[in-house]
């Protein structure tokens, strides 16, 4: 499977590269494309696909141990060595459940997977409504005039993703400050 991720990348790079060739930019805008565009936009990839995975191993998980657990409850057995079986696999299947779940609602992989897939989707619409002189482009006559719209909206693209993920992390610290005290009291 990572091969296929790292072959989707390698095809982004190429494409993109490819494009950003083909347009009559300057060296340092370029650069800016490959640097910081690129670059931003092939970590957004990995990170949602990393986080998609773990979402989707957690969840499974979850889900697949959550039917097999009253499946196993609910057999009888008179064999007292099929009823020790069935202990220790309710038992272990509960424990990988549990862990699975609260895994999840810590580290939050779901939520991480959606923001990071927005995010890569939102650069890649605007290299393309640049590349096509559409969209918020489509009054300008070439990609030198455009260039500095173009390169605002990534970096507000970017600072709103630093913006939502640091917002997300205080709010959780705030959530989990009021139950630290409630212990402590």
């Amino acid at each position: 499977m990572a091969k296929k991720k790292d072959n989707y990348q390698e095809f982004l790079k190429q494409d993109f590269n490819q494009l950003f060739d083909s347009l009559k930019l300057g060296e340092v805008q370029k650069h800016f494309l490959r640097s910081r565009w690129l670059d931003q936009l092939l970590w957004m990839e990995g990170k949602a696909n990393h986080s998609r995975d773990r979402y989707y191993f957690l969840r499974l998980t979850t889900i697949i141990g959550g039917v097999i657990l009253p499946a196993l409850i609910s057999f009888n057995s008179g064999n007292v060595k099929v009823k020790e079986v069935i202990f220790w696999s309710t038992f272990g299947i509960s424990q990988v459940v549990a862990m699975s779940a609260a895994i999840e609602e810590f580290f939050h992989y779901g939520e991480r997977w959606r923001h990071y897939r927005r995010t890569s989707e939102s650069l890649k619409t605007q290299a393309w409504q640049f590349s096509q002189l559409t969209g918020v482009y489509r009054n300008y006559t070439n990609h030198d005039e455009a260039f500095n719209v173009f390169a605002g909206q990534i970096e507000d693209i970017i600072q709103r993703d630093v913006e939502i993920y640091s917002t997300q992390v205080v709010q959780e610290k705030k959530e989990e400050q009021p139950e630290l005290e409630d212990k402590n009291i």
